[in-house]
């Protein structure tokens, strides 16, 4: 039977640390904790986590979309109480809660990176819907927009969390649009 020195190591440890009556316990022990670290690959950043300390340069841009998503989503609340066709009102409140949605998740990443919460104030002139057709194509134009940046985005970083985000952001601003471009065709 095969002594079990590790748990005698501990009580030697706790008598007298400085003393080392089993080499071969430390040693494997040192082995197995270099085995639990993390893999880190050439070229990889001292960092590796997703929304760590390598992504604080991404914060500006972050919180430049926050500003936009809590903006659009006000629009949309906006747009829903103003039009009087029941569809379009619904596609309005659901763009505005998504728009909401993706406002939540960029706090969240923001808070992530780093480590307090980003005040956001958005002041916008109020909007009138003059021209319902008009209204449409310039949220659609928006969308695919806010689509095409998130995107880009997207591509840019090297922090794979916000690779993530960001692609799903931008799968959600073009459905948005493709709501309001239907929205449109029945409004023609």
């Amino acid at each position: 039977m095969q002594e079990d020195y590790r748990a005698y190591d501990k009580i030697w440890q706790r008598v007298s640390p400085e003393l080392n009556p089993y080499p071969e316990v430390r040693a494997e022990q040192a082995a197995h904790a270099s085995d639990s670290t993390l893999v880190t690959l050439p070229a990889a950043a001292g960092d590796p986590c997703c929304m760590g300390e390598a992504a604080q340069s991404e914060l500006e841009v972050l919180q430049g979309f926050l500003r936009e998503e809590i903006a659009d989503a006000r629009i949309y609340r906006m747009l829903a109480r103003c039009v009087s066709n029941a569809e379009a009102r619904r596609v309005f409140r659901k763009i505005a809660e998504s728009e909401a949605g993706h406002a939540r998740r960029l706090q969240a990443a923001n808070y992530l990176i780093a480590g307090e919460c980003y005040r956001v104030s958005v002041c916008f002139a109020p909007q009138r819907v003059k021209d319902y057709c008009a209204t449409l194509r310039e949220r659609y134009h928006a969308e695919v927009c806010d689509g095409f940046n998130f995107q880009r985005a997207a591509e840019e970083t090297t922090d794979f969390c916000l690779k993530r985000l960001f692609g799903d952001l931008s799968t959600d601003e073009y459905r948005h649009a493709d709501w309001l471009r239907r929205l449109l065709e029945k409004a023609l």
